[in-house]
């Protein structure tokens, strides 16, 4: 199933430190197929996989070899993954920064899928404006908005139900430098015709039409993986193309208030779908990794292991022998705690947004 979305889009990089994700392509790219294959099942121990292993799943998932090749060499570039050398053999691992990006995005997955907490009503809004010689701090910070789960009202004004928290605010800090101001408030209707309400910010009907594709897509296969009929290389193939399309979901639906959707929301159905497969195929999945990854060694695997979405919600850190660490998702960034009553008119903020965008 192709993807509408890219990765950046989910594993946010706010250039702290020297790992850069994979670049925006259309549809699965294969650096986002080889990170997503070797976070299943090496996330928890950073496991060293033999680059002819690694290029031998990949093929089996509809990789080209030299695409397979090429996406393993620009990870090991990004500071996705580290490489090493055992004779005339070359291994690669995730990188300590990769994996710890992957444990916070794995558990924002799972957690942004659950039920939203009650909404009191009131609006966060992010207003900015940036000189268009600025345009890739724009982009940097336009992709952190979309990372913490709002949308764009207008140009140069993003929303979001939910407060923003001490940890978002300091993030945003990093990437504004005095050019964002923020307000927290009320719609104020206009009783007009022009008048756009804050949900408008998200697709509604894109949205739902998403999830009726991943659950069309998808739902046909659970008999076969209850019945233990995937195995495999299929089993790992399905698996991957699963995480790799619902990872998308928390940007595109970032747990908004049940009260501001359509009767019968599709969040729930579409996680439990995604938890049946992922969770359904870890084991003949595992299987079938530890045995392509043996005709490439000589000794036994180690550290190969299929996490499953417990794990993921628990929280899965890449370090070797380390206890896993508690990673902070961005579902948390947003506090879940309904704030007194508040004043500010999103109206006016609206209007002023527009005002700052013109002036560019």
């Amino acid at each position: 199933m192709t993807s509408p979305f890219h990765i950046e889009e989910i594993y946010s990089d706010d250039g702290s430190n020297s790992l850069r994700m994979p670049r925006r392509q259309v549809g699965n790219s294969p650096q986002g197929f080889a990170m997503t294959l070797l976070a299943d099942y090496t996330l928890r121990t950073r496991a060293e996989l033999p680059s002819a292993a690694i290029v031998a799943l990949l093929t089996e998932s509809g990789v080209t070899t030299a695409g397979a090749r090429t996406a393993i060499s620009r990870l090991a570039r990004r500071g996705v993954l580290e490489g090493s050398r055992h004779g005339r053999r070359s291994s690669y691992r995730l990188s300590r920064a990769a994996a710890a990006n992957l444990s916070t995005g794995g558990n924002w997955i799972l957690t942004s899928a659950t039920a939203a907490a009650p909404w009191d009503g009131c609006w966060t809004i992010v207003a900015f404006s940036l000189p268009q010689d600025r345009s890739a701090q724009r982009r940097a910070l336009r992709s952190q908005l979309r990372w913490l789960g709002y949308a764009p009202l207008y140009d140069g004004l993003w929303i979001s139900p939910y407060e923003l928290t001490p940890q978002a605010r300091a993030q945003l800090e990093q990437l504004t430098l005095g050019t964002v101001t923020v307000f927290r408030g009320r719609q104020s209707a206009l009783g007009s015709t022009s008048d756009r309400a804050p949900i408008q910010a998200w697709d509604i009907d894109a949205i739902t039409g998403h999830y009726e594709a991943f659950l069309e897509s998808w739902t046909s296969l659970l008999p076969l993986v209850r019945s233990g009929q995937v195995d495999g290389a299929a089993a790992v193939r399905a698996r991957t193309e699963v995480m790799d399309t619902f990872r998308r979901f928390p940007t595109l639906d970032p747990q908004l208030p049940l009260e501001l959707l359509p009767a019968g929301w599709l969040r729930q159905p579409a996680r439990e779908l995604f938890a049946a497969v992922y969770d359904g195929l870890a084991q003949p999945a595992e299987q079938h990794v530890r045995a392509v990854v043996g005709r490439f060694t000589d000794s036994a695997p180690l550290g190969i292991r299929a996490h499953t979405t417990a794990d993921l919600i628990a929280g899965v850190r890449g370090a070797a022998g380390a206890i896993p660490a508690e990673p902070v998702p961005a579902a948390e960034w947003r506090s879940r705690e309904p704030t007194a009553a508040c004043d500010g008119l999103v109206a006016r903020a609206a209007v002023e947004a527009d005002l700052m965008t013109r002036s560019q």
